[in-house]
């Protein structure tokens, strides 16, 4: 397609983008004597469905025009021009986020200062009722002067996708879809805590949370894995962190964060807390993941991995399978949830959580109050194993203190 010399009253400058529906160019505004991006959509492409495309394109653009947030980028215009419709928005000028992760630039401590910023925007577009189903690294900008830009708000939607089923239904990009996009299921802003929630393992971890060989084999890991805590593979992260991830991946859209403000005020406590400042790892090979022991396809795993399936507790002979939904093991830590807890002020009174849970009145003062003068301790390195090793007493005992004490410590946020 040639370049357009006029694009309504914006002079056409130079192409700087090219996607799978149109193009983005750089223009000049004359009568506001500015510069600006204006991104196109070739309605030519499909005249069948042209007048569908285009009708689209205008309520989905108002959408977002109606949107004036410092994180989210600013529509000036639409309109049409021959085949041609366009949208005109104010011209950025930095990376998109995607470069940055794949060239390893980023520290922990920006990349929560990153992802709650843009938790920001998304939290104001909900607000409005705008939800942008296609979060990812190439739709957030990083502009010269450390400001943090979300892009493509409403043509997410509408835009032809990376990869199509096979009934042809319009997807997001498959890495950062959440498993309610993945079965096609109607999804609202939570989809959205999933994808950002994708985003920041694969700032911190060096590494994406699903790989696969093909699209299928990804949303097949998307649906059905638990992908291994971030510390395990970058140990310089705070076990804290894990948890917040954790709880931003659940499967089940009612188990993450009811709304995603929620999501930026966890992780900017995260990092007054001294997240790492460390680079995360490089990127490493994929990711081990829990299998489901009722997958259909459980057979076809690798013989290696086939300890996996089922581990035998010792004297009751009964399997113990990792669950395959949920957090896994990995993530839970007493020690970040006795800090989440003292954050909020939930743990009132010490002495009683020691006699109602067994923990000891001292690990209580390490983990709780020292937390206000002291750095969180450093976790330890997750080891990887390759058999799931079974819990012992301790450790189930451990992990319903946890879930008790976090149960709470949700239940009070809520009253809050």
């Amino acid at each position: 397609m040639t370049q357009p010399a006029q694009l309504g009253r914006y002079d056409v400058v130079a192409e700087i983008g090219r996607g799978a529906m149109g193009v983005v160019y750089r223009a000049v505004d004359p009568m506001l004597e500015r510069t600006v991006a204006v991104k196109t959509i070739n309605m030519a492409l499909d005249p069948g469905e042209m007048e569908h495309y285009e009708k689209r394109f205008t309520i989905e653009a108002r959408a977002a025009g109606g949107l004036n947030h410092p994180n989210i980028v600013i529509i000036y215009d639409i309109g049409r021009s021959g085949d041609l419709a366009y949208m005109a928005m104010e011209f950025l000028e930095g990376r998109e986020l995607k470069e940055l992760i794949a060239g390893n630039e980023l520290t922990a401590d920006r990349s929560l200062d990153i992802v709650a910023l843009v938790a920001d925007g998304l939290a104001y577009a909900h607000a409005h009722e705008v939800v942008h189903r296609d979060v990812k690294p190439a739709n957030i900008m990083i502009l010269n002067d450390g400001r943090v830009k979300i892009t493509d708000f409403g043509i997410a939607r509408m835009r032809t996708a990376d990869v199509r089923t096979q009934t042809g239904v319009v997807l997001g990009s498959p890495r950062y879809l959440s498993p309610e996009q993945v079965l096609g299921k109607r999804c609202d802003a939570r989809a959205d805590i999933f994808s950002l929630g994708v985003i920041l393992y694969e700032m911190v971890a060096g590494q994406a949370p699903f790989n696969g060989i093909d699209v299928n084999s990804l949303m097949f890991q998307i649906v059905n894995f638990t992908p291994p805590p971030p510390s395990s593979i970058n140990p310089a992260l705070p076990a804290m962190l894990d948890l917040i991830i954790a709880k931003a991946l659940a499967k089940n859209a009612d188990e993450r964060y009811a709304g995603i403000a929620e999501f930026a005020a966890d992780l900017r406590v995260c990092r007054q807390q001294g997240a790492a400042t460390t680079a995360p790892l490089a990127p490493t090979a994929a990711p081990q993941m829990i299998p489901d022991p009722t997958d259909p396809f459980a057979d076809t795993l690798p013989s290696s991995r086939a300890d996996d399936r089922s581990t035998t507790i010792p004297g009751n002979g009964m399997a113990d399978t990792p669950p395959a939904r949920g957090l896994a093991k990995g993530f839970d830590s007493m020690a970040a949830t006795m800090r989440l807890a003292a954050q909020t002020g939930a743990i009132t009174d010490p002495d009683a959580l020691a006699a109602t849970f067994g923990v000891s009145r001292h690990d209580i003062d390490a983990m709780v109050i020292g937390a206000d003068t002291q750095p969180p301790p450093q976790p330890l390195p997750l080891p990887l194993p390759q058999t799931a090793a079974p819990w012992s007493p301790r450790d189930r005992r451990v992990f319903r203190v946890s879930v008790t004490v976090a149960a709470a410590v949700g239940a009070l946020i809520v009253l809050l």
